[in-house]
């Protein structure tokens, strides 16, 4: 009973994140942010949810499914956002033009040549 408690209170949890980081979609200015919000939001959202469901499950296979899906959730969205970050970043996208980008044109190839922009 007390863990069916705990599971709900979790999942309800792990829901209210995931609504957050939705309104953050939506209501953050530029790129940047709304993938800063959806990448933290859902990653403890989903996080939540699927410990609601381990303690639900107790210990099995299912069990250890489960903590490889937190783990590799764990791994690819902040993976995955922070590539998509940079993408945005590089490309100015979103309506804040003020973010600074730096040039990274003086640096060498891994052959040794240099690249455009360099003296």
């Amino acid at each position: 009973m007390v863990i069916e408690i705990m599971a709900g209170i979790l999942s309800l949890i792990g829901i209210f994140f995931f609504f957050v980081g939705v309104l953050g979609l939506f209501r953050f200015p530029d790129a940047l942010t709304r993938i800063h919000a959806a990448a933290k939001c859902d990653t403890l959202g989903a996080f939540l949810i699927i410990f609601a469901l381990i303690l639900l499950q107790g210990w099995s296979s299912e069990t250890i499914k489960l903590g490889m899906i937190i783990a590799f959730i764990w791994l690819t969205n902040p993976t995955g956002s922070h590539v998509i970050a940079r993408a945005a970043y590089f490309l100015r996208l979103g309506s804040s033009k003020d973010i600074p980008v730096k040039d990274y044109t003086h640096y060498k190839t891994s052959d040794g040549e240099a690249k455009e922009g360099e003296s």
